[in-house]
């Protein structure tokens, strides 16, 4: 079956396409647009966002795996990413990832908790050093992680 966007996406990037110069332009906006509908980028995915926009399917398929934003694979309802670079990782990062791993049931980087509701990644710099160590989760970001911070998150995302 062939993946088509929602007739309420196809509108917002035909709105979105008509902001640049070429539509090949909109690639990571629409992108976004993708993930939050289908949840993933896989094949069939990035072969729609190649006709969307009249570019070849490995040019989509070279931005997805350069950018840690896109998930080719499919992630839990809460999809942990948590900073590893030098401002994260000297004041605590890895401790907190350890601490996330056994809180949420799940490995870094090795698929989704048995209750779906976790997936953990480490990522390169969310842009928060000077409140490090910091991590996103979907669209929001916590900064000055403890073990007590990430206990009251987890236990408000077990009872979703």
């Amino acid at each position: 079956m062939t993946q088509e966007f929602t007739t309420e996406n196809q509108a917002l990037i035909d709105r979105l396409i008509q902001r640049y110069p070429q539509k090949q332009a909109a690639l990571l906006p629409v992108l976004h647009i993708a993930q939050k509908q289908f949840g993933v980028i896989n094949d069939a995915v990035m072969k729609l966002v190649s006709r969307t926009l009249d570019i070849p399917v490995n040019r989509v398929q070279d931005v997805v795996s350069f950018y840690t934003m896109y998930s080719t694979r499919p992630v839990g309802k809460y999809h942990i990413q948590v900073c590893r670079t030098l401002s994260c990782a000297c004041r605590g990062a890895e401790p907190m990832l350890e601490y996330l791993e056994q809180q949420c049931g799940v490995k870094c980087g090795e698929g989704v908790s048995a209750d779906g509701k976790f997936s953990i990644v480490t990522v390169e710099c969310l842009g928060s050093c000077g409140t490090a160590p910091v991590m996103q989760v979907n669209d929001d970001y916590y900064d000055n992680l403890t073990r007590a911070k990430i206990d009251e998150l987890i236990a408000t995302w077990k009872r979703s």
